[in-house]
């Protein structure tokens, strides 16, 4: 079992690094299981003091795209997610819906797509984002992006309060 779980892990860490490297626009798939994946994220965010980033969308959504394209192309941004959080793609489709893992979640796709989901490192929602309020005109307003990802850290969620 064990065994099991440490190759998935592996396999996990492999496709995200690779993914990242090898495609110019993200790509969700279809066939993937998004309850499997935000459970190895889930399990990895613990033992590194982050939180798990899950966008929910499809590669059908033009807004996705948009956002992918946004993000990736801002140092800051790419910064913020590669070192607060571990990032999920949730395919949801007509072919899949992900069904046990958009209830897992509390149906996010109430709120239109993409939509973002933090969760702990026990696998606690902790925020669902409707990105409408990140956008600005025909794309997404870099401030309002940042701060969102800013107040949803471990480090910030976790602040103690000092007198």
């Amino acid at each position: 079992m064990f065994n099991c779980f440490l190759s998935m892990k592996i396999k996990f860490i492999a496709i995200s690094f690779l993914s990242s490297f090898l495609f110019a626009e993200e790509i969700y798939d279809p066939t993937a299981d998004a309850m499997v994946d935000i459970t190895a994220a889930i399990s990895l965010a613990k033992e590194s003091n982050k939180h798990v980033f899950v966008k929910v969308g499809g590669n059908w959504c033009g807004w996705c795209k948009l956002y992918a394209k946004f993000s990736d192309s801002d140092e800051d941004i790419t910064l913020i997610m590669r070192q607060e959080y571990i990032t999920v793609l949730a395919n949801w489709s007509p072919e899949n819906r992900n069904l046990e893992a958009m209830n897992y979640l509390g149906a996010p796709q109430r709120f239109g797509y993409p939509v973002f989901i933090i969760l702990d490192g026990n696998g606690n929602v902790l925020h669902t984002q409707d990105t409408a309020l990140l956008e600005e005109g025909r794309g997404y307003n870099k401030n309002h992006v940042l701060r969102f990802l800013k107040v949803w850290t471990y480090a910030a969620v976790n602040a103690k309060i000092k007198e």
